[in-house]
């Protein structure tokens, strides 16, 4: 911990020992949470793609592969349509966990979000129990997705180089 960090006076009170741990544990979290981050969905995406390439091991691909029928008026058969989304998942994956390649990641990620929501619109009688205030186990299984939205628009934030800082105000240099 750099002098600068023991200078500052403690917080509303804090005993300074309280402060100082305080401050190197939002420093710890600032520099692992991004990279803990990006692994953590990176592995989601590709363990639930590599699952969809075998029948029957994802409890989402029947719903999945319905959904890009209905999408593509029939177009691209479920026997195309899986592997193709599982591939799709496992790129998001490892593009994520190299963290190479972002913006293309990500917008392969946001692309198949916005596919994977589709289901709650095209299928209510098996995404809402009471739409819109009761979800099934399907539909929430597809809400939280918001959340590995919310990820990826965290990990977006970065790729021109930004970074979480645990004290902003002392980056930009003020007091």
């Amino acid at each position: 911990m750099d002098a600068s960090v023991d200078e500052q006076p403690p917080r509303s009170g804090w005993p300074r020992s309280f402060d100082r741990l305080d401050r190197a544990i939002t420093g710890w979290l600032a520099r692992v949470g991004m990279v803990v981050l990006r692994l953590g969905l990176g592995s989601v995406f590709f363990w639930f793609g590599v699952l969809k390439f075998f029948p029957g091991a994802s409890p989402a691909q029947d719903l999945a592969a319905r959904t890009i029928e209905q999408l593509t008026m029939g177009a691209v058969p479920t026997g195309v349509a899986l592997p193709i989304l599982a591939a799709w998942e496992c790129l998001i994956g490892l593009g994520l966990i190299s963290g190479r390649y972002m913006r293309a990641t990500l917008f392969l990620l946001i692309v198949q979000m916005m596919g994977a929501a589709t289901p709650l619109l095209l299928f209510p009688a098996e995404t809402w129990t009471v739409f819109p205030f009761a979800p099934t186990l399907e539909g929430q299984y597809i809400i939280k997705n918001i959340v590995l939205v919310g990820a990826a628009m965290v990990i977006g934030a970065t790729v021109r180089g930004g970074k979480l800082v645990a004290e902003p105000k002392r980056i930009a240099g003020r007091a």
